[in-house]
């Protein structure tokens, strides 16, 4: 927990720049997993320590310090500060302009404060799931986890601003491996990072992590027992779990708006999106809205200020197919001179913020599952993915996922093993031809998005309702 005595240390802070600020944060990781009905070592990571901020003139300067005594802190501001003003005279842009943080106030996970169960509980809660999926000497593996992170985080700046914010998440998974034949098939509870949300127990009921043995390792065994995906081209249902990395990938990178501006194109890519096409450019058909949503607080990315101390609101990015706003904080929103949003987000407390997609969803339509399925004449269904590629510019694509089944005449019918599909971002999301309503509509969230020199992996959400592409082509695995 963030202690008051770390409050103490800053207020008496002093410093030649023109505005400062100190971002701590308090950051506990356990982890349970019990594999083949063995419980392994149980994990705990802790994190501590402070970002300092610290404008001068034009510049701005970082410094980190996991040192939180008075003197520590201190130090980093002098630090911070000397950077600043050694760059003001080769920045980019001039700091001066940039709006500071205004605003105090406080965000707090939902159920963040209710019993979680002891280690020893967690252990056996998932032995029991890892033995009831047992189900077969064919299942040769069987894998149950959950991670529990409480995350706290205090920012203050020089101008007297506070932000609290207290952050509770919980990650369950399973995985089953099935193998006859020299086949091998495994199949996952919302792929392998994918059920990372906020909030208490309530988590696993949303992700149906009890139950989930027998039920995952019965989908493995059907996956063994079917022929590969056929290969063509066919209208693709895609479900929720496997939309979170659509939208990741084909939406989310391409709108970081400091990857339109070209710094991450040494390292993970820049994108297609260029500044001009905001406005005006149709990304996806009419019936794709994409919010920026921290609002939504069951989601692993939702917050109240990002890590800037910038108000986080709900907005659209892309609104019936035209594109309106990047994926961009107020340093970058600065540099480009576009509107953006408050995503600007650091991975932990000792890297400085950059553009990073949080919550970012489909708004649902209007089609009930049975409806979409119906719809369609020759298609396939997917869900959860297993392997992905992208170009640097984020936009022609080829995913692959865990679990197929086909669609003819407006019915399932058989399920298929190693489905994959390919296509490009610019063209994919105009063949959007169904959206479906609440009720297909799913939230998932991952803490492995990574991005940055130097690195940072992130947490992210992304909530969307099944939907219908027409026209994909799609293949199936050797």
């Amino acid at each position: 927990m963030i202690e008051e005595r770390w409050t103490l240390a800053a207020r008496g802070l002093r410093s030649a720049a023109d505005f400062w600020s100190v971002r701590f944060v308090d950051e506990r990781i356990d982890y349970h997993t019990v594999r083949n009905d063995v419980a392994l070592p149980s994990r705990q990571v802790r994190e501590r320590g402070a970002m300092v901020t610290a404008w001068a003139g034009a510049g701005a300067g970082y410094a980190a310090t996991a040192d939180l005594s008075a003197g520590g802190l201190q130090r980093a501001l002098e630090i911070a500060t000397a950077r600043a003003q050694a760059g003001a005279a080769h920045a980019l842009i001039d700091h001066r302009e940039i709006a500071r943080p205004a605003q105090s106030g406080s965000y707090v996970s939902p159920n963040a404060q209710g019993a979680l169960p002891s280690r020893r509980e967690w252990l056996e809660r998932l032995t029991h799931e890892c033995a009831s999926a047992n189900v077969d000497a064919r299942i040769v593996e069987r894998v149950a986890g959950m991670q529990v992170t409480q995350s706290d985080q205090l920012y203050l700046t020089s101008d007297g601003v506070r932000i609290d914010q207290q952050f509770r998440f919980l990650m369950p998974g399973f995985s089953a491996v099935a193998h006859a034949d020299g086949d091998t098939q495994e199949r996952t509870l919302g792929g392998h990072y994918g059920t990372l949300a906020q909030g208490g127990l309530e988590i696993l009921a949303r992700y149906g992590f009890d139950g989930s043995g027998a039920r995952v390792a019965d989908e493995a065994l059907q996956l063994l027992a079917a022929p590969n995906c056929p290969s063509g081209r066919r209208d693709l249902l895609l479900m929720p779990d496997q939309m979170m990395l659509q939208i990741h990938e084909s939406i989310g990178h391409p709108l970081e708006l400091d990857r339109i501006l070209g710094d991450e194109r040494n390292f993970a890519g820049w994108s297609f999106v260029k500044p001009e096409m905001f406005g005006s450019y149709q990304y996806g058909s009419e019936l794709l809205n994409v919010t920026f949503d921290p609002d939504l607080r069951e989601e692993a990315a939702a917050y109240a200020f990002d890590d800037d101390g910038s108000a986080a609101s709900k907005q659209y990015l892309i609104r019936a197919g035209v594109l309106e706003l990047p994926l961009g904080g107020a340093l970058s929103q600065q540099r480009a001179g576009l509107p953006g949003v408050a995503n600007s987000r650091a991975a932990n407390w000792n890297r400085p913020p950059i553009d990073r997609m949080a919550n970012l969803n489909i708004e649902p339509g209007d089609q009930s599952l049975d409806a979409m399925i119906a719809g369609i004449e020759r298609g396939i269904l997917m869900k959860t993915n297993t392997s992905w590629s992208i170009d640097d510019h984020r936009n022609k694509f080829q995913f692959g996922c865990e679990f197929g089944q086909l669609i003819e005449d407006g019915k399932l019918t058989q399920v298929v093993k190693r489905p994959g599909y390919r296509g490009i971002s610019a063209s994919f999301w105009r063949g959007l031809s169904a959206v479906g309503d609440a009720s297909t509509r799913e939230v998932y969230g991952t803490p492995m998005c990574g991005k940055g020199e130097p690195a940072q992996v992130i947490r992210v959400g992304h909530a969307s309702p099944a939907c219908v592409f027409s026209d994909v082509e799609v293949f199936g695995g050797a």
